[in-house]
């Protein structure tokens, strides 16, 4: 194969990421309609993909900063179902960011149809001694212009 084809990666409108997804038949449950636990890998993706857009390389930390975002806790509202081949997306936002932590807002649509909405706290860990960091400045920056 000659030509390189990338993976989706999403695009910013305004103070928001928006990252798509198709669902598939093994998303699904045996109703037919989006396992719950599915959602949260929706949102992880596009939280991936989100810090990637903010020139955020989670695997270079990792190796050379030995330090990755970690999720704290994570709330979310399940409004209604996705089923067997709906398009969504995935919207991201920053709802707040502290000094290791940053909370992410995320809702997941099927057209304008709101389906769920999440807020995930992540924290900013160092992963040889398993505590909280602080998040590097310029992190903070970039965070701060998703803030809505």
């Amino acid at each position: 194969m000659t030509k390189k084809i990338m993976p989706a990666s999403g695009t910013v409108i305004n103070k928001t990421f928006a990252y798509p997804i198709r669902v598939y038949y093994e998303d699904t449950d045996a109703g037919g309609i989006v396992y719950y636990a599915n959602y949260l890998k929706f949102a992880e993706r596009a939280r991936s993909e989100f810090l990637r857009t903010m020139d955020i390389n989670q695997q270079q930390n990792l190796i050379e900063k030995h330090t990755g975002f970690i999720v704290r806790s994570c709330q979310i509202d399940y409004i209604s179902s996705a089923v067997l081949d709906d398009a969504l997306t995935v919207i991201c936002s920053v709802a707040e960011v502290g000094g290791a932590s940053a909370v992410i807002h995320q809702e997941i649509f099927r057209d304008d149809e709101l389906l769920a909405k999440l807020d995930v706290k992540v924290v900013h860990m160092n992963i040889e001694t398993h505590r909280p960091c602080r998040i590097p400045p310029e992190y903070i920056a970039k965070f701060t212009n998703f803030i809505n």
